[in-house]
């Protein structure tokens, strides 16, 4: 299924090598990313190895670049959370990105609301409901909503 039929040109370690050369990726996105060049599972553990032993891979780092990513798109911890938790990203890594990248969520719930409504209040429990959708969605959590939602 994610093999391709002509074997990879370059070894696992190169590929691995000039992925993490582009962008920060997690262990388990890499690995991904070699399975379907089509390297074995041998030649995958030996890159990612090779790659962490030289520090080229490390969650930590991937986290924290996630965390602001997302935290520049006006994401809650929530959302971040569960983005990184589906890239295979420890809970105990993910909880020291949040916590080192020193976001005010209650702030960023209000930014997010303020640009996404214009800080209009909502005029109707429809209205106020939909905002409430959309700051969940965007992760924020229940406390962080109202706070948001009060201050407009």
């Amino acid at each position: 299924m994610y093999n391709r039929s002509a074997p990879p040109s370059f070894s696992a370690k190169d590929s691995a090598i000039h992925l993490l050369s582009r962008r920060d990726h997690g262990e388990f996105e890499l690995a991904q990313k070699l399975k379907i060049k089509g390297y074995s599972d041998d030649e995958i553990t030996h890159a990612i190895a090779f790659c962490l032993e030289h520090r080229y891979l490390d969650d930590l780092r991937y986290a924290k670049s996630q965390v602001r990513q997302h935290v520049y798109k006006g994401h809650g911890a929530r959302r971040i959370s569960q983005e990184l938790k589906q890239k295979r990203v420890s809970e105990q890594i993910i909880e020291i990105a949040l916590e080192e990248e020193g976001t005010d969520w209650f702030e960023l719930a209000k930014e997010t609301a303020e640009k996404k409504f214009k800080g209009k209040k909502a005029q109707d429990q429809k209205e106020y409901a939909k905002q409430v959708r959309f700051l969940q969605y965007r992760g924020f959590s229940f406390e962080q909503i109202q706070y948001a939602l009060e201050e407009q």
